[in-house]
């Protein structure tokens, strides 16, 4: 179907929703997160210096316009291409307040609105592959997550900076409030890190919970 002049305005996935993307800064806050579509590449390493992290993240941004483009172009539907956003474990959670990001396993991620579906992602992704020298191409799945409960906050400052605030996530909030983890923790990056200074990159942090009784 192709686009038509009455198409619906182009839709910014973070306003749509807006109490996962728009957290309050200094304070932690829980939200129920549904079902959720992304563009996924699962990997390890320290993302400062792994090759196959810059590998993901260019290839997720380079498909997901990609499937953007596609979408205005067929379905007459357009949006803005969601933020970088990663899942991260580890065999020792303390390896999240400790910086060792060697230890670090990951999984990069792009919100894809819920009209785009795996014969859109299928179609365009053999289309890239053919015109396109995308490194992790191979390795993209399209992956519905639910988090569920969810405490998260804005984090503003260095990547590094982060550690504090974990902590206090870790080791008081959560066991104040009887919770442990139930999931990866995510990010969000809200800032590009290329044009922002460290001191103000925005961070949401969230981590899914459930009751520890």
């Amino acid at each position: 179907m192709a686009a038509s002049d009455d198409a619906p305005p182009k839709v910014d996935l973070k306003r749509l929703h807006r109490e996962l993307y728009a957290p309050p800064r200094g304070r932690f806050v829980e939200v129920d997160v549904p079902s959720l579509t992304y563009l996924a590449v699962d990997g390890e390493g320290d993302p400062n210096t792994a090759a196959s992290y810059r590998e993901a993240v260019e290839t997720l941004f380079g498909l997901s316009y990609a499937v953007k483009f596609a979408s205005k172009r067929e379905l007459g539907r357009d949006y803005v291409v969601g933020p970088l956003e990663g899942l991260w474990t580890a065999e020792d959670p303390r390896a999240f307040v400790r910086r060792d990001k060697d230890a670090w396993r990951w999984t990069m991620l792009v919100l894809q609105p819920d009209w785009v579906d795996a014969d859109l992602v299928a179609d365009v992704t053999s289309t890239v592959r053919a015109t396109k020298d995308l490194p992790a191409l191979d390795l993209v799945e399209r992956r519905p997550i639910t988090e569920g409960r969810s405490v998260q906050t804005l984090h503003v400052g260095s990547y590094d900076a982060e550690t504090p605030v974990l902590a206090e996530l870790h080791d008081v909030y959560l066991p104040e409030h009887g919770l442990t983890f139930a999931g990866p923790h995510h990010e969000i990056y809200l800032s590009d890190l290329r044009r922002t200074d460290p001191a103000k990159l925005r961070t949401v942090l969230r981590q899914p919970v459930r009751p520890t009784a």
